[in-house]
């Protein structure tokens, strides 16, 4: 009888045990749901913005990039900013001064290099907006944009300008 009472008490115990995991789980995972929520909700903010000024705030800025996409006269663009080791902030069109019409030429970021989606060219960070030519993201040079310690500002004018190197931007072939 005593066995008897010892199992009755193992297996409540289990049910328990059982309940408490799933219930954690459960919490566990509306919090990772409000969270992906959350984040979704904060990168729909960076949707792009229509024939207007890109303004990007300082304080978004850090040692993962981050894409800004933007569109002129109908054309899609994308400008990155990341802030490079020495602590500078640097800006680039996401697109590779060499394959940019290959419709492949953007970058990834991996650890602390841009990656070309084409040709497969690694870029430091710390080169961003150093370099014109060869496979590297197309610069945007301080003559190009107006940065104060709040944000950086690529006015309608320079991005249309630019929009020709996004014709056949991230096109699948």
């Amino acid at each position: 009888m005593k066995a008897k009472g010892i199992s009755k008490l193992k297996t409540a115990a289990v049910a328990a045990l059982s309940l408490l995991v799933l219930t954690a789980c459960s919490s566990n995972a509306a919090t990772k749901t409000q969270e992906t929520a959350a984040l979704k909700s904060a990168n729909d903010s960076k949707s792009a913005q229509a024939d207007t000024d890109l303004v990007i705030p300082v304080s978004d800025i850090s040692e993962k990039v981050s894409f800004y996409p933007v569109e002129a006269d109908g054309t899609k663009m994308e400008v990155l900013a990341v802030k490079a080791p020495d602590g500078t902030i640097r800006t680039a069109f996401n697109t590779c001064q060499v394959c940019y019409d290959s419709g492949r030429g953007y970058y990834k970021q991996d650890g602390n290099e841009l990656v070309c989606q084409n040709c497969g060219n690694r870029f430091p960070m710390s080169r961003v907006e150093v370099e014109a030519g060869g496979c590297n993201p197309w610069p945007i040079f301080d003559q190009n944009k107006t940065v104060t310690d709040e944000s950086i500002t690529i006015s309608s004018d320079f991005l249309k300008e630019s929009k020709q190197i996004f014709a056949n931007w991230k096109k699948t072939y």
